[in-house]
């Protein structure tokens, strides 16, 4: 649980408060579950794209910025979380208060 969401890693899914779970795809779950645990610290581009896509070439780093940008849709329906990026280095997810 962080902030008003519920997410299960293993069985995909996130629910914001008592709406509807939504099923998260594997590597949406992998990216969110990874930025979780490095909250409010960097979570490296390169950490990311060999944890979850065993490659960090140019094409996959942009699929991984298609995976950062859905992310970011599904909490952006609480205020308090934002996916920072930090240019060059990674992303950082921040839950203010």
């Amino acid at each position: 649980t962080f902030s008003d969401f519920t997410f299960n890693s293993k069985l995909r899914t996130l629910q914001f408060r008592s709406e509807d779970e939504i099923t998260l795809s594997p590597k949406e779950s992998k990216l969110l579950n990874l930025l979780l645990e490095n909250l409010n610290d960097l979570t490296s581009r390169e950490e990311a794209l060999v944890k979850i896509w065993n490659d960090d070439n140019y094409f996959t780093s942009r699929s991984m910025d298609v995976y950062i940008a859905k992310i970011r849709k599904y909490l952006s329906k609480d205020s308090k979380i934002e996916i920072e990026n930090i240019h060059g280095e990674g992303f950082r997810l921040l839950i203010n208060n």
